[in-house]
């Protein structure tokens, strides 16, 4: 916290509440054999099939904003878990499509149900999911995320006084 501001600061507040909810997500679908993240990408996939896509792993990883080899790492272990399936796709061969299983299906569609009544919760003191509130909140957090940041530039004695 900054000595200006009286309270916690945004980004403060930000990563707290990334926190919380990661924890809470963690806790709520462990019993299903699943992480947050793992979630995050068995739920993403699920919508993008619904679309009728079949996402390569850059496309997920794009989608979820989560690093490529990360997607990588736990398409491997969803794989295995035989929640998904990874194959090569036709129209170029260095890229590797996702699938989910029929299993992977019915698990998806288990933590789905479970996170929802967890986001249910949380969003609750905004009024619920359906809430004006929660539906203004989303519209915030939607242009934050969309807002690019410019690559940080080191602090370093090599730069300081100089005009990029």
């Amino acid at each position: 916290m900054s000595k200006g501001t009286p309270g916690p600061t945004p980004g403060f507040l930000v990563w707290r509440l990334a926190n919380k909810w990661r924890v809470a997500v963690d806790r709520a679908v462990a019993p299903l054999g699943l992480t947050h993240a793992q979630y995050s990408l068995v739920a993403s996939l699920h919508g993008m099939q619904r679309a009728g896509e079949r996402p390569s792993q850059r496309r997920l990883a794009d989608h979820t904003g989560l690093e490529a080899l990360y997607v990588s790492k736990l398409a491997r272990a969803l794989e295995s878990a035989g929640l998904l399936e990874r194959t090569r796709d036709p129209r170029d061969p260095r890229a590797v499509q996702l699938a989910l299983t029929e299993q992977g299906q019915a698990v998806t569609m288990q933590a789905i149900a479970v996170v929802q009544g967890l986001l249910q919760q949380l969003l609750e003191p905004l009024g619920g999911l359906d809430a004006p509130r929660t539906h203004a909140f989303t519209d915030e957090l939607t242009l934050l995320l969309d807002a690019p940041l410019a690559p940080s530039v080191p602090n370093d004695e090599s730069t300081q006084g100089t005009t990029p």
